[in-house]
């Protein structure tokens, strides 16, 4: 299995200012195997921490603050001496010890020189409820799951993933229908780690189900575990809402769906812990299309996706034999899949921020705003080969962007206004414009 996210572990290795960094995402999205794998590619020796129940590490780095003191704790618990730089410190599960949060930033001011990489499950549940932090003083990376490209990677298709790096379109149309093969797998799969794993050692779909039947089982034990209770409830209003959410053709979050007469103040402890806990992706709306785009977000009306599109379709039941039923699985649950696909690809770019546009009146939409930093770009998703694009054409006739995209499974085209890009080619959307 391949993680792009080794080449920029890599990259953070080499810089000269280097600080502690932190890993941020959902359970069961890989953190701790990408860790351990980038110590094994990069250095002579990695040291494993991990603080869950940990009673010895805890007094470690509740006793001291200083990182000599801390080294020597854990060089005494290890029971060998750490060779510096040339070993790797992972401190996974970190939020259990909030010391060993605070402690980054000594090691940063007073031994820059060790490189130090921290995970945890709930990570975000613990920075926001006030866990004492080095503000200033560590990097972060969000690490979602596996994309399309990593999926075709874990599956030996690197001809395919070097293809769509090319940027010979002509080439890629050639081989559309084995993309799209792979791609409904996909929409199936997800990029869950252990899901794609059971996947490659038994190539049995019923198998790979009952891994993701696992993973949303262990998510909702999370809500009673580690949740306030007052809230526990209404997390799993929403959590068992979402599919009906995205089904709808209009997909805004509407929390009349959760029960009659419910208002938005009752659930948005529950919408920030999942969203925290990296188990839902909230995309606001924005009416005003400039940038930077956080300041024009209407924070009050959102959707609301899942983290991954194989979870998505294990909520729906979705059953294998609609892998054979050709491009009806992309148009299931009006396009739900495909949108959860193609936010995932967006995710990974990891520098641009997501929204999703309507005009004042609701009658035009666009499917996302990326903000890359220096523009916005519509881009309107369609499930199928359906090349109408009305809204978007109404966007640009407004709005003038320099950029318009569309995907779609149709073939790459770049037209005056709009350039469409293969949903099997999302995950290397930025190669296409």
């Amino acid at each position: 299995m391949y993680r792009i996210n080794l080449e920029t572990l890599k990259k953070w290795k080499t810089k000269p200012h280097r600080k502690p960094l932190i890993i941020r995402g959902a359970r069961q999205v890989g953190k701790t195997w990408l860790m351990k794998e980038f110590g094994k590619a990069a250095f002579e020796q990695t040291v494993y921490l991990n603080f869950d129940g940990n009673a010895t590490l805890k007094s470690i780095f509740t006793a001291s603050s200083d990182p000599a003191q801390i080294l020597s704790g854990i060089e005494i618990y290890i029971g060998h001496k750490i060779s510096l730089p040339d070993t790797l410190l992972i401190f996974d599960e970190v939020q259990e010890v909030p010391q060993a949060l605070s402690a980054l930033k000594y090691f940063y001011e007073q031994k820059p020189e060790i490189p130090i990489i921290c995970a945890g499950s709930l990570l975000g549940i613990a920075l926001h409820e006030g866990t004492s932090f080095p503000v200033g003083k560590v990097e972060f990376l969000n690490l979602y799951p596996m994309t399309y490209e990593e999926f075709l990677l874990g599956l030996g298709q690197k001809t395919l993933v070097d293809l769509l790096h090319s940027g010979q379109t002509s080439l890629m149309a050639g081989f559309k229908e084995k993309y799209i093969e792979y791609l409904r797998l996909y929409y199936y799969i997800g990029g869950m780690p252990e899901a794609v794993a059971q996947y490659l050692e038994t190539k049995d779909l019923g198998q790979v189900r009952a891994i993701q039947e696992q993973i949303l089982a262990a998510y909702e034990q999370d809500f009673s575990k580690h949740a306030p209770n007052h809230v526990v409830p209404r997390i799993r209003m929403v959590w068992n809402s979402l599919l009906s959410q995205l089904a709808k053709e209009n997909k805004k979050f509407i929390y009349g769906l959760l029960r009659q007469g419910a208002r938005a103040k009752e659930f948005e402890e529950a919408i920030l812990w999942l969203s925290d806990c990296g188990l839902i992706h909230k995309v606001s709306r924005c009416t005003v299309p400039e940038l930077p785009l956080k300041a024009f977000e209407d924070l009050k009306t959102f959707k609301l996706y899942v983290l991954d599109v194989g979870l998505l379709g294990a909520m729906a039941r979705l059953q294998p034999q609609v892998l054979l039923e050709g491009s009806t699985l992309f148009t299931q649950y009006k396009g739900a899949l495909t949108e959860q696909y193609v936010l995932q690809q967006l995710l990974s770019s990891q520098d641009i921020q997501v929204a999703y546009y309507t005009n004042n009146t609701n009658t035009a939409e666009i499917d996302f705003l990326l903000d890359t930093g220096a523009s916005l770009i519509p881009l309107e998703v369609k499930a199928e080969e359906n090349l109408r694009a009305k809204s978007l054409r109404a966007y640009c006739d407004k709005y003038k962007p320099a950029i318009a995209l569309r995907t779609s499974m149709s073939d790459y085209r770049k037209e005056d206004w709009l350039t469409n890009i293969p949903l099997y080619a999302m995950d290397s959307w930025q190669r296409f414009v």
